[in-house]
């Protein structure tokens, strides 16, 4: 019996990723069998050899983009392909085909215009005090049912034509979330994809502090904010003398990652990432 695919597009946006984005497209190499799906790797002011790893994946697409920049990356791969949905995919998200084939299933109708998989948190090898933030993250419903958080989510034609193009803002994830209703998008029941969270505090802090600037961009622009939400679902996750320390421990990282630094060096004003878990 003969299996239909569907048709689509993924959009890896990659940034000196030399040392995952081979496992990123290894997990894709079935979906890119079905010759349904365009891969698209957006390399954007690489200095190392992510564009030549990618290049030697057969069945990838590999575009350069000489800036470091995000948003400029995500619009160059979207001008690369012609096929719908799309999933943007960070390029240390790795995506299994059943996965990718729910979302894009799930997309080719009117009913639903973005959608992302499940995710599940890896902190194997992560400090105490980091996996205490993540229980602590995962208790909280707002934080998983919104496009954002899970380093990886789609788009319909119909959802794209409603954004445009990516702006140059912090946030992607976090800025298309906001364009749709409840009832526009969905988080689907999937094979979850794996997120692998920071190994150290240090690092952490550095992810949530690019985190709440991005947020920031949005919410001062529409004098929105999730805190207070967020604050009585943290509240309500307690149950006991864990779960309360796990609180206060989300707490205390999300006070830091809001707060610039007092000593040593300050942060920059560009890209904070995670290199503990790559």
């Amino acid at each position: 019996m003969t299996v239909s695919h569907p048709s689509g597009a993924v959009i890896i946006p990659a940034h000196n990723e030399a040392g995952v984005i081979g496992r990123t497209l290894e997990a894709l190499r079935e979906v890119i069998d079905w010759g349904t799906v365009d891969v698209v790797v957006a390399c954007n002011g690489c200095m190392d050899s992510t564009a030549a790893i990618a290049s030697r994946c057969q069945g990838v697409r590999v575009v350069e983009v000489s800036e470091a920049s995000k948003p400029a990356a995500l619009n160059a791969a979207d001008l690369a392909t012609h096929r719908w949905p799309r999933l943007y995919l960070d390029a240390d998200i790795e995506v299994s085909a059943p996965a990718l084939r729910a979302v894009f299933v799930a997309l080719e109708g009117d009913a639903l215009l973005a959608a992302r998989p499940a995710y599940r948190y890896d902190t194997e090898g992560a400090s105490v005090l980091v996996r205490a933030y993540y229980r602590a993250r995962t208790r909280i419903p707002g934080n998983s049912g919104g496009l954002w958080g899970a380093g990886a989510y789609a788009l319909s034609f119909s959802g794209h034509e409603r954004m445009g193009t990516f702006p140059a803002l912090t946030g992607d994830d976090y800025y298309v979330d906001r364009l749709f209703s409840a009832q526009e998008k969905a988080v689907l029941p999937t094979e979850p994809v794996v997120v692998r969270t920071p190994r150290t505090c240090a690092a952490l802090l550095s992810v949530l502090r690019r985190t709440y600037r991005g947020n920031a961009e949005l919410d001062g622009a529409s004098g929105d904010s999730s805190t207070g939400r967020t604050v009585r679902e943290l509240l309500a996750s307690v149950r006991g003398p864990l779960s309360a320390f796990d609180a206060a421990v989300y707490v205390v990282f999300a006070g830091a990652g809001r707060r610039r630094p007092l000593f040593g060096r300050k942060a920059r004003p560009g890209w904070e990432r995670d290199e503990s878990s790559r």
